[in-house]
């Protein structure tokens, strides 16, 4: 947690205040935006956003114990605005390619660096869905209206994500236990 004090001078923008908010929470927003983005380039163009938003919209933070659960808010917000702009939440499950190799030689168990190489081997739309449902607890109807979306496609989106993920992890983990 950081220390209250750092986001006082944060808000008077005290340049190390903001280095070390930035050395602190950046490994955090990073994973966030790994959750949903799948190139490295636009992972760390949306990081940068996000910091940028969040630095200059700081005096808007009401509770500065509140500030790691604002900061990811921001976060989620500026990773779902790059996904508007670049899926089509209308594609389904044929579209995608099933992988044939396992991802590590550890078939017995899943690993959370397994789970988002597989997450980012189901549409864009899924995986999004999924992250906001499953990661950050949101609604359908909340997940419709942040993507702009139907409820009853966001529905169908997490429940095609649920099917790919198990169909990859049957595949790709345990039939080569068998």
């Amino acid at each position: 947690m950081i220390d209250e004090t750092i986001i006082s001078n944060c808000k008077k923008m005290n340049r190390e205040a903001q280095r070390q908010v930035y050395e602190h929470m950046a490994p955090k927003l990073y994973r966030v935006c790994k959750r949903y983005l799948k190139k490295e380039e636009e992972i760390e163009e949306v990081l940068a956003d996000a910091f940028f938003t969040i630095f200059t919209k700081l005096e808007q933070l009401k509770e500065d114990k509140a500030f790691e659960a604002w900061s990811r808010k921001i976060t989620v917000n500026h990773c779902l605005a790059s996904i508007r702009k670049n899926t089509n939440f209308n594609m389904y499950l044929d579209d995608v390619k099933v992988l044939s190799q396992p991802f590590t030689d550890e078939i017995n168990t899943l690993e959370e660096e397994d789970l988002l190489n597989l997450l980012n081997h189901i549409p864009d739309g899924c995986k999004t869905v999924f992250n906001l449902f499953v990661i950050e607890g949101f609604g359908h109807k909340e997940i419709a209206e942040m993507l702009k979306i139907s409820e009853g496609t966001s529905k169908s989106q997490l429940n095609a994500a649920k099917t790919k993920l198990k169909e990859l992890v049957n595949k790709l983990y345990y039939q080569k236990a068998k």
